[in-house]
């Protein structure tokens, strides 16, 4: 059977077709693809800078005022509401408990959800690994304040569920007034705080592990590579890229936690469960200072981002190391 050979080139020369273009007509091309682009980000761009650029410099330039929004007068007032923050007690007790809870849910939201996860994930049987995912997503679901309010009524000094449970168990001198006392009001709510968050962390981290290719865990297995080491060596480091991002995001939820406090205590007793974004709320529309509320606010976005810089370098330098 005959073929038609006439459309093939002969080796060693370029197939015959639509000869290549000029360089100044790719040239031409190349731009005007990148100008479309630029049409479909730009409405993005735009809602970015309205609504997310320019209140950050808006506020910076707020933190330099003595400012009363009910009268709208101010006044420029230069750096006396840093000063004012830099010997303000209540404020230095913000931030500790801003880093407390950072540190707490570094150490559960992220290395504990990691782990809860990785052993989810190790089960054998689907049915049963859908079902804990299920349950310990369910926490996540609940709105922030009915958490808080739940866990009001839970460490009530009287009838609530965990002086109940002490007493149940004989331990009776561990009953306590939680939120009453200025020594366990803020653990206790940071501690309702990791109950809510865990479970999403822990959905995130499932996704991040059955990326991994199966094959992987089974030439390990097969090696004699038992389970810890497993982790370590490979599930960690392969799901690095996720920890980051969860260490970012955590931090950041840390030091703009406001809901679980108001609801909670409202900053007390005597203050002592304040975190930054309460502090805020109250010097602002409390005390009528927001010259002074503006500066927390700084404070806050300049914390997050020093992180969230010093987190993404971190990481790109370990993506290079691999």
């Amino acid at each position: 059977m005959a073929h038609d050979t006439s459309s093939r080139a002969p080796a060693g020369r370029a197939p015959v077709g639509r000869p290549p273009l000029p360089t100044a007509a790719r040239a031409r091309t190349g731009t005007a693809r990148r100008a479309l682009g630029l049409v479909w980000v730009l409405p993005a761009l735009v809602v970015l800078a309205v609504f997310v650029y320019l209140p950050l410099v808006q506020n910076l330039g707020f933190s330099f005022l003595r400012w009363d929004i009910f009268s709208g007068t101010f006044s420029f007032a230069g750096g006396d509401n840093y000063r004012k923050m830099a010997g303000d007690p209540v404020f230095w007790r913000s931030l500790r408990n801003n880093i407390a809870y950072a540190v707490v849910s570094v150490v559960v939201q992220v290395f504990g959800a990691l782990l809860l996860a990785a052993l989810v994930e190790s089960l054998r049987s689907d049915r049963w690994r859908r079902a804990l995912r299920a349950v310990y997503f369910i926490p996540s679901a609940i709105s922030i304040t009915v958490a808080g309010l739940l866990f009001y009524f839970l460490y009530e000094p009287n009838l609530g569920l965990l002086n109940a449970a002490l007493g149940g168990l004989g331990l009776d001198g561990l009953e306590h007034a939680w939120l009453g006392d200025s020594g366990t009001a803020v653990y206790a709510v940071i501690a309702m705080s990791q109950w809510q968050g865990f479970g999403y962390s822990t959905l995130l981290f499932a996704l991040a592990i059955q990326r991994i290719p199966p094959e992987i865990m089974e030439a390990a297995a097969l090696d004699g590579v038992g389970p810890v080491r497993r982790f370590l060596q490979i599930t960690a480091p392969l799901v690095g890229e996720m920890t980051s991002l969860m260490v970012i995001v955590t931090i950041s939820g840390a030091f703009q936690v406001f809901n679980e406090v108001m609801v909670m205590t409202s900053g007390g007793p005597d203050n002592s469960s304040q975190v930054l974004g309460t502090w805020l709320y109250q010097s602002g529309f409390v005390q009528n200072d927001f010259g002074y509320a503006a500066a927390i606010a700084v404070v806050v976005f300049f914390v997050t981002f020093l992180v969230a810089l010093a987190q993404l370098a971190l990481g790109r330098r370990r993506r290079v190391e691999w």
